[in-house]
């Protein structure tokens, strides 16, 4: 069965290309979720400062050339990751 993604369009959530519960019998799946492409670097990188590519001269103590997170931007990154959740829970996700 194919899944209603349209109506999951939010800023804070990454957007659902496609979504489906079908699966080849000879796979072992729940199916298959197709997001849009967020670029180079995830949620993870930001915070931890980690798994980015980088370029000769660049910092390669593992922070990838940033400065930790401000409190203020930490409770940015905050805020729309509960308004992104809120809305996912709004629609029963």
């Amino acid at each position: 069965a194919e899944l209603n993604v349209a109506r999951l369009h939010h800023d804070n959530v990454v957007r659902v290309v496609a979504a489906s519960t079908c699966a080849p019998a000879s796979q072992d799946s729940l199916g298959t979720i197709i997001m849009e492409y967020a670029g180079r670097i995830t949620l993870h990188h930001v915070i931890y400062g980690t798994g980015c590519l980088q370029g000769k001269g660049e910092d390669d103590g593992g922070g990838c050339g940033r400065e930790p997170l401000s409190i203020a931007e930490s409770l940015g990154y905050c805020s729309d990751i509960v308004t992104g959740l809120a809305f996912l829970h709004s629609q029963c996700i």
